[in-house]
């Protein structure tokens, strides 16, 4: 078994509203190996919360690389109030890819929309991104890095989808959710940057030059959470009774040790076995803005 750092997200998990659908998107166009395909185990949904996901169709993957990074999608009704980037919790994965501008021609045809083309950043050389939302209006970013920046190391991508490197949040404090995870899970809030973002001023009906601010939370030189200033319109995210969050609803992060993490866990933490956990104990417990949080003891 490889040696995980503390604060390595090994994964992101996503509702859609129709596995197969999601598997052809997943595996035939992002080209990531399926690992495990079922039903939602019983104990793991009432870990997250979410009793009645149990049961629900399942499928795990991994990129190619074999990073220990992996994609879960859960099938689950769509929510109508539901609208991406513009409610508290998980709004982004940011994956490391190949060949970003190769990318809107592999996506014709595919239930990914692009809402993002690749572009560069001003001031920013060191990657090209591009966003995407999946069939559960999940948002993905096929990011190619060039270069590291001034205080982060990014990871190249060793397939043609590798590994989720960035997590981004939405929150109504940028101060408290960086101080919740400085605290409660030992990480260390790094830059903050100011900025136009398009896709926060797009989804709010925002004019296109407003500043948000964001932070970076990161182990060291890896970035992990992407912490984002939310306008004020911005609220909770809508679900339903007893199930995951619509979009992007759970991040996986490994912890040193489960014991030192300061959070309420939602239950006690215990050894799973399957893909992903391969026996290490795992508790889930919810963040400042509401998050989803699944911690992975990696020793």
């Amino acid at each position: 078994m490889m040696a995980i750092p503390h604060g390595t997200i090994m994964g992101g998990l996503s509702v859609v509203p129709d596995l197969a659908a999601a598997l052809a998107d997943y595996q035939g166009v992002l080209k990531l190996d399926l690992i495990h395909e079922g039903p939602l185990p019983e104990d793991l949904a009432a870990s997250w919360g979410c009793p009645a996901s149990a049961g629900a169709r399942h499928a795990v993957l991994r990129p190619k690389s074999g990073n220990p990074c992996w994609f879960r999608l859960v099938e689950q009704p769509d929510h109508p109030e539901f609208k991406p980037t513009t409610t508290f919790g998980w709004g982004a994965f940011e994956c490391t890819v190949e060949d970003v501008f190769g990318w809107p021609d592999r996506l014709k045809g595919s239930g990914f929309t692009i809402v993002g083309e690749p572009r560069e950043l001003p001031g920013m050389d060191a990657f090209i991104p591009m966003q995407v939302l999946g069939t559960g209006r999940e948002m993905v970013y096929l990011n190619q890095v060039f270069g590291d920046m001034a205080n982060v190391d990014l990871p190249r991508a060793q397939s043609i989808t590798d590994r989720i490197f960035i997590v981004i949040l939405g929150t109504p404090s940028r101060a408290e959710s960086c101080r919740w995870y400085q605290e409660r899970l030992g990480l260390e809030p790094v830059d903050t940057f100011e900025l136009p973002y398009a896709m926060i001023n797009d989804a709010f009906g925002l004019p296109a030059d407003t500043i948000t601010a964001l932070t970076m939370v990161q182990a060291g030189r890896m970035p992990i959470v992407e912490v984002d200033d939310y306008p004020a319109q911005a609220r909770p995210r809508a679900r339903h009774a007893g199930m995951l969050p619509p979009g992007n609803a759970l991040v996986s992060l490994a912890m040193r040790d489960l014991d030192a993490c300061k959070v309420d866990w939602i239950a006690p933490p215990v050894p799973r076995d399957g893909a992903l956990y391969e026996g290490r104990r795992a508790g889930t417990c919810l963040g400042y803005a509401g998050e989803l949080i699944e911690l992975v003891e990696v020793g």
